[in-house]
């Protein structure tokens, strides 16, 4: 998968780092992880500062030069996964309604339990923009949206899903042209169907929520969607990264390095806490898979 990194440094309200900085940045031995025709420094080394009104009408004058440079490197992405999901994840906020319109509002729906706030994403379609005739073929209605965001493939996270893996929340962000009681008749499918398991101890719902399209969007007719989802299969993924631990700590690779560190000097025991969390978070996950979760940890 290619590389996806935009860095944006802007300044104001104390945050201005001014072209000193960024020249020493230039010279120093970080320069190789910055392209220069990708950094922007005013003209006149400074800038607005904490003049608010200055930095409206600073904004305006150099807007078109900044956009040019993210999209000259957006441009040359290959894979824009993340930016797309990170869009569509946020256009509640954006385009604000009733619901969903702030960021706790949506976490809080998400994460019942403290511990148990990994999420994960799915997203649907994902067609590359240079392959004209895909868009208007593949269907797009809004009970097929929300029927490939429930599927394993469609997740951008690679976890190991069982009979008793289940759905602890969901969320559907549901872009484009949608009529309210489609995604009704698309909940009641997926309920008959059978396509979404949740946990035994919380409600067995799917959250919907509707924005419109945004401003680079495809045809008319196209719905696009993003789920955001705590799922119990995030305890496969912890129990790979505990086997490659304990598969490195065996063999003490890397370690020597750590060791020099002053925080090291009495041991690795911070190694071996933070495994001991890691476990336990993967416990945690696989018992919210049962009923009796709500007295984990009551003991």
């Amino acid at each position: 998968m290619g590389r996806e990194i935009i860095s944006l440094q802007a300044g104001q309200a104390g945050n201005q780092i001014g072209a000193q900085v960024i020249n020493t940045i230039l010279t120093s031995p970080f320069k190789g992880l910055y392209n220069p025709e990708n950094i922007y420094v005013s003209k006149d080394g400074g800038g607005a500062g904490n003049n608010w009104a200055q930095g409206y009408s600073a904004g305006e004058k150099v807007y078109d030069d900044l956009m040019e440079m993210i999209d000259r490197e957006a441009d040359g992405s290959d894979s824009l996964e993340v930016s797309t999901v990170m869009a569509a994840s946020t256009t509640t906020l954006r385009y604000p309604s009733y619901m969903n319109n702030d960021l706790v509002g949506i976490i809080a729906s998400l994460i019942p339990t403290p511990r148990c706030h990994f999420l994960m994403t799915s997203y649907t379609p994902f067609t590359g923009d240079e392959i004209d005739k895909a868009k208007s073929i593949r269907k797009t209605t809004t009970l097929d949206v929300m029927r490939r965001l429930l599927q394993p493939k469609n997740r951008m996270v690679s976890t190991t899903s069982t009979k008793s893996s289940a759905y602890i929340s969901c969320l559907n962000i549901i872009s484009g042209d949608v009529d309210p009681t489609d995604v009704h008749k698309s909940l009641l499918r997926i309920r008959e169907r059978q396509l979404a398991n949740f946990i035994p101890w919380g409600p067995a719902s799917i959250q919907v929520a509707l924005t419109r399209r945004r401003g680079m969007g495809a045809g008319s007719n196209r719905v696009s969607g993003v789920m955001m989802a705590n799922h119990t299969s995030m305890a496969s993924l912890f129990k790979r990264m505990i086997h490659q631990y304990d598969m490195l700590r065996k063999r003490n690779a890397f370690l020597e390095q750590y060791k020099k560190e002053e925080m090291f000097a009495d041991g690795l025991d911070e190694f071996d806490d933070a495994r001991r969390v890691v476990a336990e978070l993967q416990e945690e996950y696989l018992a919210a898979e049962r009923p009796d979760y709500i007295d984990y940890g009551g003991e």
